[in-house]
């Protein structure tokens, strides 16, 4: 029998997980269906998935978090799925993770829920969760579902009914930024990004500390991403982002920033493209009706 969620793994030489996500999966107290898509392992990851019987798309070449996840949620839609919940190859949840954000989800105005992200020892939170929603969860700490600005997307459900609106994630990113982006978009179209206080789950990421380099690259970044955002008034933030890029190259004495704002004005058409094309019902994963 056919579950109401469809978990996405999108998985890329995660052998020293990939037991711990996918059993965390098959023991949740709330059956759910599982769907792996493979972007070109070369550790086993495959062949692991196979061997116990877990369905995978294994892709040739590393599509990326975005697209890899859109071939998952755009299966979800065709096949009726209630919900779909974006789950991290170095992640897992607890038995009830699925069970209680479900439940949240009867609320009707969050499109995105999360469990409260616990980092690999499980004893607390994960750095980066703390970081953006933990004063959130401080101040409404006797709310049910605690509205979020950002969550991030190792541990997303999304309702099928935000996802037939806001659709998937956009080509505009490879790898960082498209959550940021995904939630802008349910934002505009009328969805409320949360946290469920009494629902957690693990993002094992202690092994990859941040530096200046990827910080810096980070900052870099969220221009596409406030470039991107379907909201507000185009011309502003064409010309705003330059001036932020500068701003943080001299606030850090840092050339990348002023490195960047040629090749972020070089992406503007396409950028503005993929930004109109978001504002559209299923963008990027309901294919367009073409024009008689």
């Amino acid at each position: 029998m056919k579950s109401e969620i469809l978990v996405i793994v999108v998985t890329f030489n995660g052998m020293k997980w990939i037991d711990k996500c996918v059993s965390s999966v098959l023991s949740s107290d709330l059956p759910a269906d599982l769907l792996v898509i493979d972007n070109g392992s070369t550790d086993g990851t495959v062949e692991w998935l196979q061997r116990h019987n877990i369905e995978v798309l294994a892709q040739r070449n590393n599509l990326g978090f975005g697209a890899a996840n859109n071939l998952g949620m755009r299966r979800a839609l065709e096949e009726g799925y209630s919900y779909v919940y974006l789950l991290n190859q170095d992640a897992w949840v607890e038995p009830g993770t699925f069970r209680l954000l479900t439940e949240a989800m009867e609320d009707g105005r969050y499109g995105i829920l999360s469990p409260v992200q616990l980092d690999g020892s499980g004893k607390k939170m994960d750095r980066q969760f703390a970081k953006r929603c933990k004063s959130y969860l401080r101040k409404q700490k006797d709310e049910k579902i605690v509205e979020v600005p950002f969550v991030m997307a190792s541990h997303w459900m999304i309702s099928r009914g935000c996802l037939q609106k806001v659709g998937g994630f956009s080509p505009a990113f490879i790898m960082y930024g498209e959550d940021d982006n995904y939630i802008d978009r349910a934002r505009w179209n009328g969805y409320l990004c949360g946290v469920v206080p009494a629902a957690s789950a693990v993002h094992d990421r202690a092994d990859r500390p941040s530096n200046k380099d990827q910080r810096m690259f980070l900052k870099c970044n969220a221009s596409i991403v406030h470039v991107s955002n379907p909201a507000g008034w185009e011309l502003l933030r064409l010309i705003g982002e330059p001036l932020r890029l500068a701003a943080i190259g001299c606030l850090y004495f840092d050339g990348t920033p002023f490195k960047f704002i040629g090749k972020l004005i070089k992406r503007y058409p396409e950028l503005l493209k993929l930004r109109r094309k978001s504002r559209k019902a299923g963008a990027f994963l309901i294919p367009e009706k073409k024009k008689k």
